[in-house]
Protein backbone atom coordinates (compact mmCIF):
# COMPACT_ATOMS: atom_id res chain seq x y z
CA UNK A 1 0.00 0.00 0.00
CA UNK A 2 2.97 2.42 0.55
CA UNK A 3 4.45 2.15 -2.67
CA UNK A 4 0.65 2.14 -4.09
CA UNK A 5 0.54 5.84 -2.25
CA UNK A 6 3.76 6.92 -3.38
CA UNK A 7 3.13 6.04 -7.30
CA UNK A 8 0.10 8.42 -6.95
CA UNK A 9 2.22 11.08 -5.21
CA UNK A 10 4.36 11.10 -7.98
CA UNK A 11 1.83 10.89 -10.99
CA UNK A 12 0.76 14.31 -8.98
CA UNK A 13 3.89 15.69 -9.68
CA UNK A 14 4.32 14.74 -12.75
CA UNK A 15 0.39 16.50 -13.41
CA UNK A 16 2.11 19.77 -11.51
CA UNK A 17 5.18 18.97 -14.36
CA UNK A 18 2.29 19.69 -16.84
CA UNK A 19 -0.80 21.33 -15.61
CA UNK A 20 -2.82 21.65 -18.14
CA UNK A 21 -2.39 17.74 -19.38
CA UNK A 22 -3.15 18.66 -22.92
CA UNK A 23 -0.11 18.59 -24.35
CA UNK A 24 -1.52 17.94 -28.28
CA UNK A 25 -3.73 21.62 -27.67
CA UNK A 26 -0.49 23.34 -26.94
CA UNK A 27 1.31 26.09 -29.03
CA UNK A 28 4.51 24.30 -30.94
CA UNK A 29 7.24 26.91 -29.16
CA UNK A 30 5.97 25.76 -25.72
CA UNK A 31 6.02 22.26 -26.01
CA UNK A 32 9.37 22.47 -27.53
CA UNK A 33 10.37 24.58 -24.86
CA UNK A 34 9.17 22.13 -21.65
CA UNK A 35 10.50 19.06 -23.86
CA UNK A 36 13.43 17.87 -21.52
CA UNK A 37 11.00 18.22 -18.48
CA UNK A 38 8.60 15.90 -20.65
CA UNK A 39 11.50 13.52 -20.99
CA UNK A 40 12.50 13.97 -17.72
CA UNK A 41 9.03 13.14 -16.89
CA UNK A 42 8.99 10.09 -18.77
CA UNK A 43 11.87 8.67 -17.34
CA UNK A 44 10.58 8.95 -13.93
CA UNK A 45 7.40 7.20 -14.48
CA UNK A 46 9.57 4.18 -16.11
CA UNK A 47 11.54 3.99 -13.23
CA UNK A 48 8.59 3.95 -11.12
CA UNK A 49 6.88 1.27 -12.99
CA UNK A 50 9.52 -1.00 -12.63
CA UNK A 51 9.70 -0.05 -9.00
CA UNK A 52 6.40 -1.43 -8.49
CA UNK A 53 6.65 -4.52 -10.88
CA UNK A 54 9.77 -5.24 -8.71
CA UNK A 55 7.99 -5.08 -5.15
CA UNK A 56 5.18 -6.78 -6.22
CA UNK A 57 7.21 -10.20 -7.78
CA UNK A 58 9.53 -10.07 -4.78
CA UNK A 59 6.11 -9.84 -2.04
CA UNK A 60 4.79 -13.01 -4.38
CA UNK A 61 7.98 -15.09 -4.45
CA UNK A 62 8.88 -14.37 -0.43
CA UNK A 63 5.71 -13.77 1.94
CA UNK A 64 6.94 -12.02 4.85
CA UNK A 65 8.64 -13.82 8.14
CA UNK A 66 5.66 -14.32 9.69
CA UNK A 67 4.06 -16.06 7.14
CA UNK A 68 7.21 -18.18 6.58
CA UNK A 69 6.97 -19.78 10.04
CA UNK A 70 3.62 -20.20 10.02
CA UNK A 71 4.14 -22.83 6.62
CA UNK A 72 7.10 -24.43 8.60
CA UNK A 73 5.14 -24.97 11.73
CA UNK A 74 2.36 -26.38 9.35
CA UNK A 75 5.07 -28.41 7.70
CA UNK A 76 6.38 -29.92 11.01
CA UNK A 77 2.50 -30.85 12.26
CA UNK A 78 1.71 -32.74 9.31
CA UNK A 79 5.83 -34.48 9.45
CA UNK A 80 5.34 -35.41 13.27
CA UNK A 81 2.89 -37.86 13.78
CA UNK A 82 3.42 -37.12 17.52
CA UNK A 83 1.38 -33.71 16.80
CA UNK A 84 -1.66 -34.87 15.92
CA UNK A 85 -5.05 -32.39 16.35
CA UNK A 86 -7.51 -33.52 18.89
CA UNK A 87 -10.30 -34.29 17.22
CA UNK A 88 -12.02 -35.56 19.69
CA UNK A 89 -12.99 -32.27 20.98
CA UNK A 90 -12.95 -30.70 16.92
CA UNK A 91 -14.41 -32.97 14.99
CA UNK A 92 -14.04 -30.34 12.10
CA UNK A 93 -9.80 -30.42 12.81
CA UNK A 94 -8.42 -33.44 10.47
CA UNK A 95 -5.13 -35.32 12.21
CA UNK A 96 -2.58 -35.87 9.61
CA UNK A 97 -2.75 -39.53 7.37
CA UNK A 98 -0.95 -42.10 8.69
CA UNK A 99 1.24 -43.94 6.57
CA UNK A 100 -0.66 -47.68 7.65
CA UNK A 101 -3.67 -46.51 9.16
CA UNK A 102 -4.88 -50.18 8.12
CA UNK A 103 -1.92 -51.73 10.23
CA UNK A 104 -0.76 -53.59 7.30
CA UNK A 105 -4.16 -54.92 6.68
CA UNK A 106 -5.75 -56.06 9.81
CA UNK A 107 -8.07 -53.19 10.18
CA UNK A 108 -11.00 -53.16 7.32
CA UNK A 109 -10.79 -50.03 5.61
CA UNK A 110 -14.70 -49.77 5.46
CA UNK A 111 -16.13 -48.00 8.66
CA UNK A 112 -17.04 -44.57 8.94
CA UNK A 113 -13.30 -42.61 10.60
CA UNK A 114 -15.64 -40.49 12.89
CA UNK A 115 -18.07 -42.72 14.30
CA UNK A 116 -14.37 -44.47 15.96
CA UNK A 117 -11.80 -41.91 15.63
CA UNK A 118 -9.02 -44.24 17.69
CA UNK A 119 -9.43 -46.87 14.86
CA UNK A 120 -7.50 -45.19 11.94
CA UNK A 121 -5.70 -42.34 14.07
CA UNK A 122 -3.82 -44.89 17.03
CA UNK A 123 -1.10 -45.14 13.98
CA UNK A 124 -0.27 -41.38 14.33
CA UNK A 125 0.52 -42.40 18.11
CA UNK A 126 2.45 -45.75 17.27
CA UNK A 127 5.80 -46.90 16.15
CA UNK A 128 5.44 -48.87 12.63
CA UNK A 129 4.55 -52.57 13.65
CA UNK A 130 7.85 -54.27 14.28
CA UNK A 131 5.59 -57.95 12.96
CA UNK A 132 3.51 -57.69 9.77
CA UNK A 133 0.15 -59.60 9.95
CA UNK A 134 0.75 -62.79 7.95
CA UNK A 135 -1.29 -62.93 4.51
CA UNK A 136 -3.25 -65.86 6.11
CA UNK A 137 -4.40 -64.33 9.14
CA UNK A 138 -5.10 -61.47 7.19
CA UNK A 139 -7.55 -63.42 5.24
CA UNK A 140 -8.78 -65.47 7.95
CA UNK A 141 -10.47 -62.15 9.18
CA UNK A 142 -11.82 -60.86 6.49
CA UNK A 143 -13.44 -64.24 6.04
CA UNK A 144 -14.66 -63.72 9.66
CA UNK A 145 -16.40 -60.55 8.81
CA UNK A 146 -18.10 -61.89 6.50
CA UNK A 147 -19.21 -64.78 8.54
CA UNK A 148 -20.14 -62.33 11.11
CA UNK A 149 -22.32 -60.00 8.45
CA UNK A 150 -23.93 -63.17 7.46
CA UNK A 151 -25.09 -64.48 10.85
CA UNK A 152 -25.09 -61.28 13.24
CA UNK A 153 -27.82 -60.53 15.61
CA UNK A 154 -31.22 -59.94 13.70
CA UNK A 155 -30.03 -61.92 10.41
CA UNK A 156 -32.52 -64.78 9.01
CA UNK A 157 -29.95 -67.02 10.70
CA UNK A 158 -29.57 -66.01 13.62
CA UNK A 159 -33.50 -65.89 14.22
CA UNK A 160 -33.65 -69.15 12.89
CA UNK A 161 -31.14 -70.51 15.54
CA UNK A 162 -32.12 -68.41 17.97
CA UNK A 163 -35.46 -69.61 17.51
CA UNK A 164 -34.49 -73.62 18.20
CA UNK A 165 -32.60 -72.46 21.17
CA UNK A 166 -35.52 -71.20 22.73
CA UNK A 167 -37.82 -73.90 22.24
CA UNK A 168 -35.17 -75.94 24.52
CA UNK A 169 -34.77 -79.13 22.82
CA UNK A 170 -31.31 -80.26 20.75
CA UNK A 171 -30.60 -78.40 17.55
CA UNK A 172 -29.90 -80.00 14.32
CA UNK A 173 -26.78 -78.61 12.53
CA UNK A 174 -26.51 -74.95 11.80
CA UNK A 175 -25.32 -73.02 8.68
CA UNK A 176 -24.53 -70.40 11.35
CA UNK A 177 -22.55 -71.76 15.09
CA UNK A 178 -22.12 -69.03 18.08
CA UNK A 179 -19.64 -68.19 20.75
CA UNK A 180 -21.39 -66.10 23.64
CA UNK A 181 -18.52 -64.40 25.75
CA UNK A 182 -20.38 -63.31 29.32
CA UNK A 183 -18.38 -60.15 30.61
CA UNK A 184 -16.86 -60.79 33.91
CA UNK A 185 -14.10 -59.60 35.61
CA UNK A 186 -11.91 -56.96 35.85
CA UNK A 187 -11.30 -54.57 32.77
CA UNK A 188 -7.74 -56.25 31.81
CA UNK A 189 -8.99 -59.97 32.59
CA UNK A 190 -11.88 -58.90 30.46
CA UNK A 191 -10.15 -57.96 27.61
CA UNK A 192 -7.47 -61.16 27.55
CA UNK A 193 -10.85 -63.50 28.12
CA UNK A 194 -12.28 -61.38 24.89
CA UNK A 195 -9.25 -61.83 22.87
CA UNK A 196 -9.26 -65.65 23.56
CA UNK A 197 -12.98 -66.00 23.07
CA UNK A 198 -12.28 -64.56 19.34
CA UNK A 199 -9.30 -66.90 18.52
CA UNK A 200 -11.46 -69.91 19.32
CA UNK A 201 -14.38 -68.49 17.74
CA UNK A 202 -12.04 -67.68 14.70
CA UNK A 203 -10.56 -71.28 14.68
CA UNK A 204 -14.35 -73.33 15.19
CA UNK A 205 -15.95 -70.76 12.67
CA UNK A 206 -18.28 -69.34 15.17
CA UNK A 207 -19.71 -66.16 15.43
CA UNK A 208 -18.58 -64.52 18.56
CA UNK A 209 -21.80 -62.72 20.03
CA UNK A 210 -20.67 -60.17 23.31
CA UNK A 211 -22.49 -60.07 26.51
CA UNK A 212 -22.40 -56.19 26.38
CA UNK A 213 -22.20 -55.93 30.70
CA UNK A 214 -22.50 -52.52 32.42
CA UNK A 215 -19.35 -50.85 30.26
CA UNK A 216 -18.36 -52.65 26.70
CA UNK A 217 -20.32 -50.37 24.27
CA UNK A 218 -19.35 -46.92 26.47
CA UNK A 219 -15.61 -48.40 25.99
CA UNK A 220 -15.00 -50.07 23.02
CA UNK A 221 -15.62 -49.33 19.16
CA UNK A 222 -17.16 -52.14 16.92
CA UNK A 223 -14.84 -54.04 15.65
CA UNK A 224 -16.67 -55.53 12.82
CA UNK A 225 -17.57 -53.60 9.53
CA UNK A 226 -21.51 -53.61 9.15
CA UNK A 227 -22.56 -55.98 12.13
CA UNK A 228 -22.37 -55.63 15.65
CA UNK A 229 -20.79 -57.93 18.32
CA UNK A 230 -22.73 -57.04 20.81
CA UNK A 231 -25.28 -59.73 21.97
CA UNK A 232 -28.90 -58.18 21.53
CA UNK A 233 -31.06 -57.23 25.03
CA UNK A 234 -33.52 -59.61 24.68
CA UNK A 235 -31.26 -62.81 23.68
CA UNK A 236 -33.44 -65.51 26.15
CA UNK A 237 -30.36 -66.31 28.35
CA UNK A 238 -28.84 -63.34 29.17
CA UNK A 239 -30.79 -62.54 32.53
CA UNK A 240 -29.11 -65.59 33.69
CA UNK A 241 -25.52 -65.25 32.92
CA UNK A 242 -24.49 -63.95 36.50
CA UNK A 243 -25.72 -67.47 37.88
CA UNK A 244 -23.83 -69.31 35.50
CA UNK A 245 -20.95 -71.41 37.32
CA UNK A 246 -20.12 -74.81 37.29
CA UNK A 247 -23.05 -76.38 38.90
CA UNK A 248 -25.20 -74.48 36.07
CA UNK A 249 -27.55 -78.12 34.24
CA UNK A 250 -25.61 -77.58 30.91
CA UNK A 251 -22.06 -76.97 32.21
CA UNK A 252 -19.66 -78.93 30.16
CA UNK A 253 -17.82 -80.03 33.21
CA UNK A 254 -21.09 -81.11 34.86
CA UNK A 255 -22.27 -82.51 32.05
CA UNK A 256 -19.07 -85.19 31.88
CA UNK A 257 -19.42 -85.62 35.45
CA UNK A 258 -23.32 -87.07 34.88
CA UNK A 259 -21.92 -89.21 32.00
CA UNK A 260 -21.08 -92.50 32.77
CA UNK A 261 -19.25 -93.44 29.70
CA UNK A 262 -15.70 -92.40 29.08
CA UNK A 263 -16.16 -91.35 25.64
CA UNK A 264 -17.49 -87.43 25.05
CA UNK A 265 -19.20 -88.42 21.47
CA UNK A 266 -21.56 -90.69 23.28
CA UNK A 267 -22.84 -87.22 25.13
CA UNK A 268 -26.33 -86.02 24.50
CA UNK A 269 -26.87 -82.96 23.18
CA UNK A 270 -28.27 -80.08 24.99
CA UNK A 271 -29.58 -77.42 23.70
CA UNK A 272 -26.69 -75.05 24.64
CA UNK A 273 -23.03 -75.73 26.20
CA UNK A 274 -22.01 -73.55 28.84
CA UNK A 275 -18.19 -74.07 29.20
CA UNK A 276 -17.02 -72.57 32.61
CA UNK A 277 -13.09 -71.81 32.16
CA UNK A 278 -12.82 -69.10 35.29
CA UNK A 279 -9.91 -69.62 37.10
CA UNK A 280 -11.73 -71.64 39.81
CA UNK A 281 -12.36 -74.47 37.21
CA UNK A 282 -11.86 -78.05 38.11
CA UNK A 283 -10.27 -81.27 36.33
CA UNK A 284 -13.83 -81.83 34.43
CA UNK A 285 -13.78 -78.19 32.74
CA UNK A 286 -10.65 -78.85 31.51
CA UNK A 287 -11.37 -81.46 29.24
CA UNK A 288 -12.23 -78.92 26.59
CA UNK A 289 -8.44 -78.51 25.91
CA UNK A 290 -8.78 -81.69 24.65
CA UNK A 291 -8.94 -82.91 21.39
CA UNK A 292 -11.96 -85.21 22.01
CA UNK A 293 -14.16 -82.90 23.36
CA UNK A 294 -13.62 -80.37 20.66
CA UNK A 295 -15.01 -82.70 18.61
CA UNK A 296 -18.40 -82.86 21.00
CA UNK A 297 -18.49 -79.49 21.16
CA UNK A 298 -18.54 -78.40 17.66
CA UNK A 299 -21.78 -80.12 17.12
CA UNK A 300 -23.45 -77.57 19.18
CA UNK A 301 -24.58 -74.50 17.87
CA UNK A 302 -24.97 -72.23 20.96
CA UNK A 303 -21.34 -71.78 23.43
CA UNK A 304 -21.60 -69.72 26.30
CA UNK A 305 -18.56 -68.97 27.70
CA UNK A 306 -17.49 -67.66 31.16
CA UNK A 307 -13.62 -66.78 31.83
CA UNK A 308 -11.39 -64.86 33.45
CA UNK A 309 -7.95 -66.25 32.02
CA UNK A 310 -5.68 -65.76 28.50
CA UNK A 311 -6.35 -69.12 27.53
CA UNK A 312 -4.67 -69.04 24.11
CA UNK A 313 -1.30 -70.92 25.22
CA UNK A 314 -3.52 -73.93 25.86
CA UNK A 315 -5.12 -73.66 22.43
CA UNK A 316 -2.31 -74.32 20.63
CA UNK A 317 -1.61 -77.54 22.55
CA UNK A 318 -4.50 -79.19 20.68
CA UNK A 319 -3.36 -81.02 17.63
CA UNK A 320 -6.27 -80.53 15.46
CA UNK A 321 -5.77 -76.43 15.75
CA UNK A 322 -1.62 -76.77 15.48
CA UNK A 323 -1.35 -76.16 11.68
CA UNK A 324 -4.42 -73.52 11.87
CA UNK A 325 -2.53 -71.72 14.64
CA UNK A 326 0.96 -72.30 13.11
CA UNK A 327 -0.52 -70.43 9.78
CA UNK A 328 -2.52 -67.54 11.36
CA UNK A 329 0.89 -66.68 13.66
CA UNK A 330 3.94 -67.65 12.16
CA UNK A 331 5.72 -65.48 15.03
CA UNK A 332 3.90 -67.17 18.43
CA UNK A 333 4.87 -64.14 20.26
CA UNK A 334 2.51 -61.75 18.18
CA UNK A 335 -1.39 -63.26 19.39
CA UNK A 336 -2.37 -60.63 21.38
CA UNK A 337 -0.96 -57.67 19.91
CA UNK A 338 -2.20 -58.79 16.28
CA UNK A 339 -5.75 -59.82 18.06
CA UNK A 340 -5.83 -56.38 20.33
CA UNK A 341 -5.21 -54.15 17.59
CA UNK A 342 -7.66 -55.51 15.63
CA UNK A 343 -10.74 -55.53 18.23
CA UNK A 344 -9.67 -53.03 20.72
CA UNK A 345 -10.18 -49.00 19.86
CA UNK A 346 -11.69 -46.66 22.19
CA UNK A 347 -14.43 -44.85 21.91
CA UNK A 348 -14.50 -41.36 21.41
CA UNK A 349 -15.21 -39.98 25.32
CA UNK A 350 -11.78 -42.84 25.96
CA UNK A 351 -9.99 -41.56 23.11
CA UNK A 352 -10.08 -37.98 24.35
CA UNK A 353 -8.55 -39.23 27.50
CA UNK A 354 -5.73 -40.44 25.57
CA UNK A 355 -4.84 -37.77 23.47
CA UNK A 356 -5.24 -34.89 25.53
CA UNK A 357 -2.99 -36.55 28.25
CA UNK A 358 -0.59 -38.20 25.79
CA UNK A 359 0.02 -34.47 23.73
CA UNK A 360 -0.19 -32.27 27.35
CA UNK A 361 2.74 -34.22 29.29
CA UNK A 362 3.76 -36.80 26.96
CA UNK A 363 4.45 -35.81 23.55
CA UNK A 364 7.55 -33.38 23.59
CA UNK A 365 9.18 -35.96 25.40
CA UNK A 366 12.54 -37.56 23.91
CA UNK A 367 11.83 -41.03 25.43
CA UNK A 368 8.85 -41.71 27.13
CA UNK A 369 9.07 -44.77 30.29
CA UNK A 370 5.85 -46.47 31.26
CA UNK A 371 6.16 -48.04 34.69
CA UNK A 372 2.74 -50.15 36.05
CA UNK A 373 2.72 -50.80 39.27
CA UNK A 374 -0.17 -53.22 41.08
CA UNK A 375 0.63 -54.02 44.77
CA UNK A 376 -1.30 -57.27 45.81
CA UNK A 377 0.01 -56.96 49.52
CA UNK A 378 -2.73 -56.31 52.04
CA UNK A 379 -2.01 -52.98 54.41
CA UNK A 380 -1.83 -49.46 53.39
CA UNK A 381 0.88 -48.26 51.08
CA UNK A 382 2.66 -46.88 49.65
CA UNK A 383 5.28 -49.52 50.90
CA UNK A 384 9.06 -48.62 51.09
CA UNK A 385 10.28 -51.94 49.81
CA UNK A 386 7.87 -51.55 46.27
CA UNK A 387 9.09 -48.05 45.95
CA UNK A 388 13.16 -49.38 46.25
CA UNK A 389 12.09 -52.34 44.22
CA UNK A 390 10.93 -49.85 41.74
CA UNK A 391 14.16 -47.89 41.71
CA UNK A 392 16.58 -50.56 41.45
CA UNK A 393 14.89 -52.03 38.27
CA UNK A 394 14.61 -48.72 36.69
CA UNK A 395 18.63 -47.76 37.04
CA UNK A 396 19.65 -51.13 37.37
CA UNK A 397 18.64 -51.40 33.79
CA UNK A 398 19.25 -47.68 32.62
CA UNK A 399 15.98 -47.03 31.91
CA UNK A 400 16.29 -44.16 34.45
CA UNK A 401 19.38 -41.81 35.61
CA UNK A 402 21.18 -41.80 38.93
CA UNK A 403 20.87 -38.60 40.78
CA UNK A 404 23.12 -36.45 42.08
CA UNK A 405 23.30 -36.19 45.99
CA UNK A 406 25.91 -34.12 46.03
CA UNK A 407 26.17 -31.19 43.85
CA UNK A 408 22.63 -28.90 43.14
CA UNK A 409 22.87 -28.19 39.37
CA UNK A 410 24.75 -30.42 37.16
CA UNK A 411 26.41 -28.50 33.97
CA UNK A 412 25.33 -29.74 30.88
CA UNK A 413 25.95 -28.62 27.46
CA UNK A 414 24.37 -28.84 24.11
CA UNK A 415 21.06 -30.43 24.30
CA UNK A 416 19.73 -31.72 27.34
CA UNK A 417 18.02 -35.40 26.59
CA UNK A 418 14.13 -35.55 28.20
CA UNK A 419 12.31 -38.37 29.51
CA UNK A 420 8.45 -38.81 30.12
CA UNK A 421 7.76 -41.10 33.01
CA UNK A 422 4.08 -42.41 32.85
CA UNK A 423 3.15 -43.67 36.60
CA UNK A 424 -0.19 -46.00 36.56
CA UNK A 425 -1.10 -47.29 40.24
CA UNK A 426 -4.11 -47.14 42.24
CA UNK A 427 -2.27 -45.19 45.07
CA UNK A 428 0.05 -41.60 44.13
CA UNK A 429 2.47 -42.11 46.94
CA UNK A 430 5.05 -44.03 44.47
CA UNK A 431 4.44 -41.63 41.70
CA UNK A 432 5.28 -38.19 44.47
CA UNK A 433 8.57 -40.01 45.88
CA UNK A 434 9.80 -40.88 42.46
CA UNK A 435 8.64 -36.92 41.09
CA UNK A 436 10.57 -35.23 44.36
CA UNK A 437 13.60 -37.62 43.76
CA UNK A 438 13.81 -36.22 40.23
CA UNK A 439 12.66 -32.49 41.49
CA UNK A 440 14.72 -31.93 44.81
CA UNK A 441 17.75 -33.32 42.90
CA UNK A 442 19.62 -33.15 38.89
CA UNK A 443 20.84 -36.16 37.15
CA UNK A 444 23.92 -37.55 36.76
CA UNK A 445 23.96 -37.57 33.15
CA UNK A 446 22.08 -34.24 32.95
CA UNK A 447 18.70 -35.77 31.71
CA UNK A 448 15.62 -34.24 32.55
CA UNK A 449 12.76 -36.16 33.77
CA UNK A 450 9.28 -35.23 34.34
CA UNK A 451 6.87 -37.22 36.20
CA UNK A 452 3.34 -38.14 35.63
CA UNK A 453 0.69 -40.02 36.86
CA UNK A 454 -2.87 -39.37 35.19
CA UNK A 455 -5.07 -40.95 38.19
CA UNK A 456 -4.88 -42.91 41.66
CA UNK A 457 -8.33 -44.02 42.15
CA UNK A 458 -7.30 -45.55 45.76
CA UNK A 459 -8.78 -49.47 44.99
CA UNK A 460 -10.47 -51.03 42.20
CA UNK A 461 -14.06 -49.83 40.95
CA UNK A 462 -14.89 -52.40 38.48
CA UNK A 463 -18.33 -51.50 38.22
CA UNK A 464 -17.52 -47.54 37.67
CA UNK A 465 -18.35 -46.46 34.59
CA UNK A 466 -15.38 -43.50 34.42
CA UNK A 467 -13.18 -45.43 36.61
CA UNK A 468 -12.87 -48.17 33.73
CA UNK A 469 -12.55 -45.19 31.54
CA UNK A 470 -9.63 -44.02 33.22
CA UNK A 471 -8.22 -47.43 33.47
CA UNK A 472 -8.72 -48.21 29.20
CA UNK A 473 -7.36 -45.22 28.62
CA UNK A 474 -4.20 -45.47 31.43
CA UNK A 475 -3.73 -49.27 29.88
CA UNK A 476 -3.62 -47.38 26.55
CA UNK A 477 -0.91 -44.57 26.98
CA UNK A 478 0.91 -47.31 28.84
CA UNK A 479 1.28 -48.75 25.27
CA UNK A 480 2.46 -45.81 24.12
CA UNK A 481 5.41 -45.47 25.68
CA UNK A 482 8.92 -46.75 24.45
CA UNK A 483 9.98 -48.95 27.53
CA UNK A 484 7.71 -50.57 29.71
CA UNK A 485 8.09 -51.55 33.32
CA UNK A 486 5.29 -54.40 34.68
CA UNK A 487 4.24 -55.60 37.92
CA UNK A 488 3.66 -59.17 38.00
CA UNK A 489 0.64 -60.95 37.82
CA UNK A 490 -0.87 -57.72 36.73
CA UNK A 491 -3.33 -58.30 33.54
CA UNK A 492 -3.19 -54.46 33.22
CA UNK A 493 0.06 -54.61 32.65
CA UNK A 494 -0.48 -57.82 29.81
CA UNK A 495 -2.83 -55.51 28.54
CA UNK A 496 -0.24 -52.79 27.73
CA UNK A 497 2.81 -54.62 26.59
CA UNK A 498 0.84 -56.41 23.85
CA UNK A 499 -1.09 -53.49 22.79
CA UNK A 500 1.80 -51.53 22.26
CA UNK A 501 4.17 -54.61 20.89
CA UNK A 502 7.19 -54.31 24.26
CA UNK A 503 8.65 -56.79 25.74
CA UNK A 504 8.52 -55.18 29.60
CA UNK A 505 10.74 -55.37 32.32
CA UNK A 506 8.57 -57.22 34.95
CA UNK A 507 8.89 -56.57 38.60
CA UNK A 508 9.03 -59.98 40.41
CA UNK A 509 6.84 -59.88 43.18
CA UNK A 510 8.10 -59.01 46.45
CA UNK A 511 8.21 -61.49 49.67
CA UNK A 512 7.43 -61.03 52.99
CA UNK A 513 7.70 -57.52 52.73
CA UNK A 514 11.15 -57.26 51.11
CA UNK A 515 12.39 -56.12 47.62
CA UNK A 516 13.69 -58.97 45.18
CA UNK A 517 17.09 -59.41 44.45
CA UNK A 518 17.29 -58.90 41.66
CA UNK A 519 14.10 -56.74 41.28
CA UNK A 520 13.47 -57.62 37.82
CA UNK A 521 13.98 -59.22 34.67
CA UNK A 522 13.14 -58.77 30.67
CA UNK A 523 9.96 -60.69 29.53
CA UNK A 524 10.91 -63.56 27.30
CA UNK A 525 8.10 -62.23 24.63
CA UNK A 526 5.06 -59.82 24.74
CA UNK A 527 2.60 -62.34 25.25
CA UNK A 528 0.24 -62.40 28.28
CA UNK A 529 0.42 -65.06 30.69
CA UNK A 530 -2.67 -68.13 31.09
CA UNK A 531 -2.58 -67.92 35.09
CA UNK A 532 -4.84 -70.92 35.53
CA UNK A 533 -3.85 -73.87 32.75
CA UNK A 534 -4.50 -77.36 32.73
CA UNK A 535 -1.83 -79.68 33.81
CA UNK A 536 -3.27 -82.82 31.79
CA UNK A 537 -2.09 -85.77 28.88
CA UNK A 538 -5.26 -86.07 27.21
CA UNK A 539 -4.26 -88.96 25.43
CA UNK A 540 -2.05 -90.50 28.36
CA UNK A 541 -5.20 -89.38 30.66
CA UNK A 542 -2.43 -88.07 33.12
CA UNK A 543 -0.65 -84.82 34.47
CA UNK A 544 1.96 -83.46 32.53
CA UNK A 545 3.88 -80.68 33.16
CA UNK A 546 2.21 -78.55 29.99
CA UNK A 547 5.22 -75.99 29.52
CA UNK A 548 7.18 -78.40 28.55
CA UNK A 549 5.53 -79.90 25.76
CA UNK A 550 6.38 -77.71 22.92
CA UNK A 551 8.84 -75.09 22.34
CA UNK A 552 6.84 -72.10 22.11
CA UNK A 553 4.62 -72.62 24.81
CA UNK A 554 6.73 -71.87 28.43
CA UNK A 555 6.31 -71.22 31.84
CA UNK A 556 6.27 -67.51 32.76
CA UNK A 557 8.15 -65.16 34.15
CA UNK A 558 5.75 -63.85 36.95
CA UNK A 559 4.21 -67.35 37.85
CA UNK A 560 5.76 -70.45 37.62
CA UNK A 561 2.65 -72.53 37.03
CA UNK A 562 1.34 -70.08 34.21
CA UNK A 563 2.07 -70.53 30.65
CA UNK A 564 3.14 -67.80 28.06
CA UNK A 565 3.62 -68.20 24.01
CA UNK A 566 7.20 -67.20 23.29
CA UNK A 567 9.53 -67.44 19.43
CA UNK A 568 11.38 -70.32 20.72
CA UNK A 569 13.99 -69.37 18.44
CA UNK A 570 14.95 -66.39 20.61
CA UNK A 571 14.36 -68.21 23.78
CA UNK A 572 16.84 -69.97 26.31
CA UNK A 573 16.57 -71.78 29.33
CA UNK A 574 15.71 -69.89 32.80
Amino acid sequence: MMRLRRNTDDDDQLRQLDPEHHTVSRPLDRKCEQNPMRLMGILVVCLMVVSVLFSVSTVLRDPPSDGVSAIEEAKFLQLNPRKVTDAVDDLSQSAEEPKDKLLGGLLDAGFDERSCLSRYQSALYRKELQHKPSPYLLSKLRTYEALHKRCGPYTESYNRTLKQLRSGQHMEQSDCNYLVWISFSGLGNRMLALASAFLYAILTNRVLLVDPGTDMPDLFCEPFPEASWLLPFDFPLLNQFKTFDQKSPFCYGKILKNNTSTDSNQLILPPYVYLHLVHDYDDHDKMFFCDQDQSFLQKTPWLIIKTDNYFVPSLFLIPSFEQELSNLFPVKGTVFHFLGRYLFHPTNPVWGLITRYYQAYLAKADERIGIQIRVFDTGVGPFQYVLDQIIACTMKENLLPEINMVEAVVSSYGHQKSKAVLMTSLSNGYFEKVRNMYWEHPTVTGEVIGVYQPSHEEYQQTEKQNHNRKAWAEMYLLSLTDVLVTSSWSTFGYVAQGLGGLKPWILYKPENGTAPNPPCRRAMSMEPCFHAPPFYDCKAKTGVDTGALVPHVRHCEDMSWGLKLVDHLTTTEF
